[in-house]
């Protein structure tokens, strides 16, 4: 069965829908003002094809609006924009609305795996804040997992991190025996190569008004931004693993950059006792982004799992 929604703007309950405060940020978070420029049309903003100013908003947006006081991560890693990644956790709030009688379930009771947190935590950080829920995050790299402890730690925050040490695996190793989650989330590396990533690369700097260069302005390391297959081969890598976890899970959710990429999936999802999947529009001022949701669990079995959540 399926479902599919769509909408024009960030999402409502989203901190940032009317864009950015800088006045406020500046004052949370003094650093900013060495980045602040007046655009040509004479209104205040930030230079976004600068690493280090883009990185320096981020620490102002998530002190300012999520309480993190302390976020910093190395100059390789995926600076992340902080607007689009709270509007997947917001619409996942919605999906668990869903089979809650509208109501989004809050607290750590409710449980989020985010697969490949990265060293930015940027999921777990706003989730956390926005929902209170208890975040899992994984991630193949050693050294992400080391930051993004630092992170958490820094800031008091009770999130649990685990090491996937085999890089072919996505749920296996990091999904035991007892554990239930009612979201998975997921931000794939998109590209199929580190050819295609460049040239990903050289067409933001384009779009932001520059020379083309393959330094990315937002970051980010090869297992971040590309691997063998693309983000196509990745998600159904997570399709076909999540038969294995299938009681484990509510609902398995993954970003999709690429619409046309979604016929592929739904075939793959096809092949599997997926009781109802979405597909769920998330419109980003000129960007439209999207998410994909599976569940083994018919609607029914869904909501008592919901209600023992009170």
């Amino acid at each position: 069965m399926k479902a599919s929604t769509s909408r024009a703007k960030l999402h409502p309950r989203n901190q940032h829908l009317n864009g950015y405060d800088l006045d406020l940020l500046t004052e949370q978070h003094p650093a900013l003002s060495a980045f602040i420029i007046t655009t040509p049309a004479g209104t205040k903003s930030i230079d976004f094809s600068d690493n280090k100013a883009v990185k320096t908003l981020n620490q102002a947006l998530l002190k300012a609006h999520y309480n993190v006081d302390f976020w910093d991560i190395p100059q390789h890693n995926l600076c992340p924009p902080i607007p689009g990644r709270v509007d997947y956790i917001h619409y996942l709030a919605d999906l668990l609305a869903d089979d809650n009688q509208t109501q989004i379930p809050t607290g750590r009771q409710v449980k989020v795996l985010d697969i490949g947190t990265g060293a930015n935590l940027v999921y777990p950080l706003t989730g956390g804040h926005e929902y209170n829920w208890h975040f899992t995050g994984t991630d193949i790299d050693p050294a992400a997992i080391k930051v993004a402890k630092q992170i958490a730690q820094f800031n008091n925050l009770k999130i649990t991190l685990k090491q996937q040490k085999n890089a072919a695996n996505i749920f296996k190793g990091v999904i035991n025996s007892k554990d239930l989650y009612h979201l998975t989330l997921c931000n794939p590396p998109f590209h199929a190569s580190s050819e295609d990533a460049v040239k990903g690369s050289e067409r933001k700097w384009k779009n932001l008004g520059k020379a083309p260069s393959s330094t990315l302005n937002f970051g980010g390391q090869n297992n971040e931004l590309w691997c063998e297959g693309g983000e196509v081969q990745f998600i159904s890598n997570m399709i076909k693993e999540s038969a294995a976890v299938a009681e484990q899970v509510m609902w398995f959710t993954s970003l999709v950059s690429k619409k046309d990429n979604i016929a592929a999936l739904e075939q793959e999802l096809k092949q599997h006792p997926i009781a109802q999947y979405k597909i769920v529009d998330m419109a980003q001022g000129q960007k439209v982004s999207r998410f994909i949701a599976w569940s083994y669990f018919d609607k029914a079995t869904r909501e008592q799992i919901c209600e023992e959540l009170e």
